[in-house]
Order: C-alpha cells, then sequence, then structure tokens
C-alpha cells in the first residue's frame, strides 16, 4: 500500500489536544516546504494540535515538488479543521481542490497566511476561479488582498540584502498574540504595502535593517510597516473568521524563537484559544531544523512526505 503523499503529526499533550490543524506548503522560493512541517511538528508535540501538513506533489512521482503548481492532495483534510496555516504561491489548482480551499475559507472557521500567501493564486491554465488570482481587479488583489489583507506589492527591504527585526507595534503591548515575542528577526525582507484591506490590527511592525545579521543597525530611510496583523474575513457563509498573516516566513525566519513563539501564539487566537496562550510557549524544534538556502527550483529532491514521519 502506497504511503499518503501528507503526513499526520498527532497531538501529544497540550492545551490544543483535540484541535486539527491543516497546514499547507506550496511555495517554491522560501522553502515552506521545510518550515510548514517543523512548524506542524511544534503545534503537535509541545501543544497538543494534531496537525495535517499538505505539499504540492509531483503526481507521477509521489514527491514533494514546490515547482508543481496544481496539485495540492488531502485538501480533504481541511472537512475537519478546526485552522487552516496556508504558505502558497502562485499556485494555479484544479477546481476540485480550490473549491475544498474556498469552501473552508466561506465556512467561518480561522486563517492563518505565511509570507507569500498574500499571492497564494494565480490562475492560468484553470480559469474557474481566476477571479481569486493575486491580481484581480474584482475581487481587488483576489484572494490574498480580501482574506489576508494585501496581495503582493513589492519589497520594500531590499530583499537579500536588508533582513528584518519584528517590534511590537504600538498599543499591541498587551495582546497574548505578541507574549514572550520580544526578539523577531529574520533574513526575509520586509514587504511592501499598500493601504491593509478591511478590518486589519497590526501586531508586529518589521523594521528594515541594514544587512542580514540580528545585530544590525536599523536603516532609518525606511520607516517600520505591519509584517504581522489580525483581520476578519466574512465569506458566503456570512460568519466572520478570524484571520492572522505575516509577511514574514523565510525558511530561516523560522530560526528566531520569537518567530516561532508568534506563529503558535497566532494559531491559539485563531482557535480562540488566546486565553491559554502561555507567558513564553514552548517552541523548542523537534527533530533537526536547517533549512537549505532559498531559492526557485532548488528544494530537495527525491523527498515524500512519509519521510518526514517523526520515529
Amino acid at each position: 500500500m502506497a504511503d499518503d503523499p501528507w503526513v499526520v503529526y498527532e497531538g501529544k499533550e497540550g492545551p490544543g489536544k483535540g484541535k486539527h490543524i491543516v497546514l499547507i506548503a506550496g511555495d517554491d522560493e522560501y522553502r515552506s516546504e521545510e518550515l510548514i512541517p517543523q512548524l506542524g511538528r511544534i503545534l503537535a508535540v509541545h501543544h497538543g494540535f494534531k496537525c495535517t501538513v499538505l505539499f504540492a506533489i509531483n503526481p507521477q512521482s509521489g514527491e514533494i515538488d514546490m515547482s508543481t503548481l496544481d496539485n495540492i492532495p488531502g485538501l480533504e483534510a481541511l472537512k475537519t479543521a478546526d485552522l487552516m496555516i496556508m504558505h502558497l504561491r502562485f499556485r494555479d489548482l484544479p477546481d476540485d481542490q480550490m473549491k475544498l480551499i474556498l469552501d473552508y475559507t466561506n465556512s467561518g472557521k480561522p486563517i492563518m497566511g505565511l509570507r507569500t500567501s498574500t499571492h497564494a493564486f494565480n490562475f492560468n491554465k484553470n480559469k474557474t476561479y481566476a477571479k481569486w488570482s493575486w491580481r484581480s481587479p474584482d475581487p481587488k488583489g483576489g484572494y490574498g488582498r480580501q482574506v489576508f489583507g494585501e496581495t503582493w506589492v513589492a519589497h520594500y527591504g531590499h530583499h537579500n540584502v536588508e533582513a528584518t527585526r519584528g517590534i511590537v507595534a504600538p498599543g499591541q503591548e498587551k495582546n497574548p498574540i505578541v507574549r514572550g515575542c520580544e526578539d523577531i528577526f529574520g533574513p526575509s525582507d520586509v514587504y511592501a504595502l499598500t493601504k491593509l484591506e478591511g478590518d486589519c490590527t497590526p501586531v508586529i511592525l518589521g523594521q528594515v535593517l541594514v544587512g542580514m545579521k540580528p545585530t544590525d543597525a536599523v536603516n532609518e530611510k525606511k520607516p517600520a510597516i505591519p509584517v504581522a496583523w489580525t483581520k476578519t474575513y466574512t465569506g458566503t457563509e456570512g460568519k466572520a473568521a478570524r484571520v492572522f498573516t505575516t509577511t514574514m516566513g523565510h525558511a530561516g525566519d523560522l530560526k528566531s524563537e520569537g518567530f516561532r513563539r508568534l506563529l503558535a501564539n497566532a494559531a491559539y487566537w485563531c482557535v480562540g484559544m488566546e486565553a491559554q496562550i502561555p507567558d513564553r510557549a514552548k517552541v523548542d524544534f523537534v527533530g533537526s531544523y536547517d533549512p537549505i538556502p532559498i531559492g526557485f527550483n532548488k528544494f530537495k529532491r527525491g523527498v515524500k512526505p512519509s519521510d518526514l514521519k517523526l520515529p
């Protein structure tokens, strides 16, 4: 019997026990195929959530293949999900797969989006859901702008030259999402924004650094702008979903304990468990985490989801 083209991390003991998170990796630049399963392991092992991790899969080989834009098997798991965490970029999914994402999106259940999820979809081959493409004029900015608050605009920090330091947005110091997140750093550059859509509330601002080290100075010519915010999205079911968006999400960002804690805290908030966010959520790596450098079409070859199971 062939292994499933996804991996499930059963929740251990923790506040999240009984909750199901579906995490989706489909970005071919920032090593989402390494970041997302590690995040799933952290949420399962340290916090008790059952985590189903889905990937872009080459249908011929069954291998994880981030350059395959039109196949993410296992999205049926969203039917039992309590939270969807997305790290997608320019996917062109077939109708049956996209419908599962939209059914969840419209359900009123919570959603998290990382980095390139602001431009998750770019429908060229499969046209039925073209209005959700990142450049869609109606609805403006497609899925990214409508659901997450923004679509792709530009790099604000100089890509691969100016890193990001995350600081708590003024007035958000008591927000449980930022609890224990006093040190956020990542090699990602700050993404540019236009005007955030809807009821967005910035929780973390991104300072642009003059270099790629956490000790580098702030580029004073580029004022800090939001890199993480909360909002709501009301779909066709008329139920307002909690949404957390961060434009950080370079695989190297996950090496920052503060950033890992931000994501863990946000997961708690998304599922309505903000009262149970610890003072310092445990976010130690589960297993090794040493992602390869970012870049298009540079993902590790020959890896199947079954290779990522926990022992």
